[in-house]
Formats: structure tokens, sequence, C-alpha cells
């Protein structure tokens, strides 16, 4: 079995790493375009043209489904990318996990990328979504950027920002952009009060790995054999995981499969 991701940049790598955790003998396809980063302010049209570049990349390695491990992609481009690849190739979108947040009730914030906070696509799931969850919108400028480049001053400066934006009794905070999983545990430990019990996170890996399984008609097998390859393509070009990457334990396993293969 061979799984495709595509990203802008590095985000895609906690959705890998899941992808991993439940068939590590799966072959991985990663597919991203950093030179082009950050996708969020360009236009729609801009964002779909690169988006549809970089899944046709991964494409070509013939996979068997592909996930858009990208939330600024998925809005503004999974319908086309759809159109162009189903039904010769199942494509997963990124949707940030506001049901599943707003179920266990209590006051849920939203961490996500100035653009997308406030957006008619997030206010839209809001409405839909969050049932009676009172939820506060967190914009966080530049901490997709600091986590893509590994920018320790730019991730501490970004998160405490961000922290200062989310209210005191938050009880639940959405991870609403691919790369602030790469960073999970700080923004709890940014968004902790001393006192009150742990501030649950909910990303969006898990279940886009798991939707992928489900699409193919595959099973999850965490105990099967690691033998599965790694691609990596950067702007359409073989290459291998950005030096990034290795700062964030995701990447750090998906290079020890790879190099031990």
């Amino acid at each position: 079995m061979k799984i495709a991701l595509m990203d802008s940049g590095i985000g895609l790598l906690a959705a890998a790493a899941a992808v991993r955790r439940l068939r590590p003998d799966a072959d991985l396809v990663l597919s991203s375009d950093p030179g082009s980063m950050p996708w969020g302010p360009r236009t729609p049209e801009d964002v779909t043209a690169r988006a549809l570049a970089v899944a046709r990349a991964a494409a070509e390695h013939r996979p068997d489904a592909l996930i858009v491990a990208c939330n600024t992609a998925s809005v503004h481009a999974l319908a086309t990318l759809r159109a162009d690849l189903e039904p010769g190739l199942p494509v997963i979108g990124t949707v940030p996990a506001i049901k599943p947040a707003a179920a266990a009730g209590g006051r849920v914030a939203i961490w996500a990328t100035p653009a997308t906070t406030g957006s008619p696509y997030q206010r839209g799931l809001i409405r839909d979504f969050a049932g009676s969850a009172a939820v506060t919108e967190v914009p966080c400028p530049g901490l997709a950027d600091a986590v893509q480049y590994a920018d320790e001053a730019g991730i501490e400066k970004a998160l405490a920002a961000a922290a200062a934006l989310t209210p005191a009794d938050v009880q639940t905070v959405v991870l609403g952009c691919t790369h602030y999983e790469l960073v999970a545990e700080r923004i709890r430990g940014a968004v902790q009060q001393p006192g009150r019990p742990p501030v649950v996170l909910h990303g969006s890996a898990g279940a886009v790995a798991a939707q992928a399984l489900r699409r193919i008609g595959a099973e999850p097998a965490p105990s099967a054999e690691p033998s599965g390859s790694l691609v990596v393509l950067l702007g359409g070009q073989p290459s291998e995981l950005p030096g990034a990457a290795l700062a964030y334990a995701e990447g750090r396993g998906l290079a020890a499969v790879s190099t031990a293969r």
C-alpha cells in the first residue's frame, strides 16, 4: 500500500507519522513546496494552482490515496483536487477537529493562521459543529512559518502571543493548522493555567490517517513489519527530508525508518 501526503511544507509530518503508526508497512510519498510558503496570504486561485501542482507530483508515484495534510489547501483547493484526481485516486482533506472538541462542552479555542481565523469557512464549521460550546478564535501569526524552519525564537514568540489571546478558562484547543501539531505539547504548556485540569488538544492527523485507510479498504495493522519506504518531493523534485523536519519527533521517526531500510 502507498499513501501520499501533500502540504505547503512540513505540516504533513504529523499525518505521515500517524499513517506510519497505523500501517508501518505503508510506503509514503511526501510532496510539498516550501519555497512557495506561506500559502495562507495567497489568493484562493493561487493556492489552488500550487496545491494542484504538488498533488500531481505525488500522483505520478501512483499512490493508493492522497491526504491533503494542509488546512489552507483543503479550504481552497479540495474540490479542484478531487475533480482532477478522483475517482482514480481518493483524496482526503483536513478539517479542524471542532466537532469532537466541542462535544465535551466548556470553552474551546481554535488556534489557526490569521487567514483562516474569522474566515467564512471556519465560522461555518463553528456554526455547524460547535453546538453550545463557547468558542474563541485565536490567530497565530508567524507560528506556521516558525515551525516550518524550526525557528525556536520565532516559535516561542508566536506561542506567547497566541496564548495571551486565549481565555484563561479554555479547556480545549483545536489545532487549526497542520504545522501546529508538531509543537502540540508546547502549545499545551503555553495555555495551561496552574491549578486547572490539563488542557485537551485536538489535531487532525490521526483522523485523516484513519480515513485514508478506510477510503482504500485497508485495516489498521500497527504491529506490521516496519517495511514502508519513503519518497520526498520538494517542488516536484526528488529530495530528502528538510533539515528542519529532524527538529521534530515525527520527522526523526520517518527518517529513522527510511535510513534503516
